[in-house]
């Protein structure tokens, strides 16, 4: 039995509760990181391989390392745009135990991020630490799989070579087979259930917030799919946006009409995130995985893209998508629809797998699709599953949460007064130090007069002798 670790946020088969994802941010900040990496751990389990989780935070402790040399036989590392000044820092950590290692260690999708003009000069910066991390990888792995064209000729440029382009994995869940997209004969009209997802930073490109008023306005039966973890604490506490009479331009206070009339969802899991999203007619907006979520669940969804990393998977898949920064603010999303060519997406998929299976070949990793049961026993674990509902925004009733809110208030307000009486105590402390010094500076000013008095002392002493000898001579002259 082969025995993999994978870097991802839970395991498939745990349900956890919105308090448990809330607390351990089991997303890894983003909800679309379990779709990826959920497709992996499918796509890796065979009869003859087991898939372990490690979490999404990295232990790079020389004890850590040392358990996982003794216990797996490769390091399975899924990530998304991990290229990125922002996340320079989690990628060190990520070097760091990778140095550590001794077994095989194969990298998984990974990306670059920058501008949708794919001008990588903003990356300047973090070189170091790429080039740190993909020669640990590459001592580790005979290639690195990337999302697309950017990343690849980032990394050539860098003098990488073994990059193979493989996309993501989360649009390989069902192997050589991708769903079909379902075609709504009537088009696009105000009855449409329609799903939406935004990247706020997004706003600095085109006008999403815009679109998203608009459309917020427009269809009675809209879900806005959030993904963030700042947006599940959102959903959970709520905030005084409204009692403050704020009005956001974008979905991230409560007193957004999206929130306010609780048409907000943050998915904890994938498979219920697109059963969700097997309900909706439509998916439009900024997040790929939001978009891809849709695609598996067979509903059409169109990219706005607004920078590189999603660009770069919609080139490659074939995935339908528009340039935000194109797109006025009263864009039709019955328009964006009737634009949008799915054929991509079938045509060119099994030739993209292939190359995919070529990959986990090179890196000797087998697949569920080519040595197994082609996911059958992942699928039906996941179907005995009682997975959650997205999380949706707190009205204030009993949800079961209140001792877990009560308990978080009590342990931050029994933090805060940890430290405030540290500070106090620290305070004391530099209080009476200071008071011992002010003593010795008294001390030593008191002494440092004393000094100076005899000083001065001993200079009349010699000018006084010397004045009683001219003196004594003038009385013999």
């Amino acid at each position: 039995m082969k025995h993999l670790l994978i870097r991802s946020g839970k395991s498939p088969f745990h349900v956890p509760t919105t308090t448990e994802v809330i607390q351990q941010d089991l997303i890894g900040t983003n909800s679309g990181n379990l779709l990826f990496s959920d497709a992996v751990h499918k796509l890796l389990l065979t009869p003859d391989t087991d898939v372990t989780s490690n979490g999404i935070k990295t232990d790079y402790s020389k004890e850590r390392a040392a358990r996982i040399n003794e216990e797996y036989d490769a390091f399975v590392v899924p990530l998304a745009n991990a290229f990125r000044p922002s996340f320079e820092a989690s990628l060190n950590r990520l070097t760091r135990l990778i140095e550590q290692l001794t077994i095989p260690v194969v990298v998984i999708g990974v990306g670059a991020q920058v501008a949708a003009d794919y001008d990588t000069e903003r990356l300047k910066a973090i070189e170091p630490s790429v080039k740190k991390f993909m020669k640990a990888v590459l001592k580790r792995s005979a290639s690195v799989g990337v999302r697309g064209e950017l990343t690849a000729g980032y990394l050539n440029d860098l003098g990488f070579k073994d990059v193979d382009i493989i996309g993501c994995p989360s649009m390989f869940l069902h192997g050589d087979t991708f769903p079909a997209i379902r075609t709504i004969d009537a088009g696009i009209t105000d009855a449409s259930r329609i799903a939406i997802n935004v990247s706020p930073d997004a706003a600095r490109v085109g006008p999403i917030a815009e679109i998203a008023r608009r459309a917020y306005e427009r269809f009675d039966d809209l879900v806005y799919y959030a993904q963030n973890l700042t947006d599940a604490e959102l959903l959970f506490w709520g905030d005084t946006s409204v009692e403050k009479g704020l009005n956001p331009e974008l979905p991230t206070a409560g007193a957004h009409g999206l929130l306010r009339d609780d048409k907000t969802r943050v998915p904890t899991d994938p498979y219920g995130w697109m059963a969700e999203l097997r309900e909706r007619d439509f998916a439009f907006g900024t997040r790929i995985h939001g978009n891809i979520a849709a695609l598996l669940a067979g509903t059409p969804a169109v990219v706005l893209v607004h920078d590189s990393r999603t660009l770069e998977l919609c080139r490659y898949f074939g995935i339908p998508h528009e340039m935000l920064a194109d797109q006025p603010a009263d864009m039709d999303p019955a328009k964006v629809y009737e634009n949008a060519d799915f054929s991509g997406l079938h045509t060119g998929h099994q030739e993209r797998w292939d190359r995919f299976v070529r990959f986990l070949d090179r890196n000797d990793l087998k697949n569920t699709y080519t040595h197994g049961d082609g996911g059958a026993a992942f699928e039906k674990r996941m179907a005995d599953l009682d997975l959650p509902p997205s999380i949706r925004m707190w009205d204030g009733s009993d949800d079961g949460a209140y001792a877990y809110r009560f308990a978080w208030l009590h342990e931050r307000a029994d933090i805060a007064r940890k430290r405030l009486d540290g500070a106090v105590r620290r305070a004391t402390e530099l209080k009476e130090r200071n008071d011992e010094l002010a003593g010795e500076v008294e001390r030593l000013e008191k002494r440092l007069s004393g000094l100076e008095r005899r000083v001065a002392a001993m200079d009349k002493r010699p000018m006084a002798r010397l004045g009683g000898v001219f003196k004594g001579r003038g009385g013999r002259g």
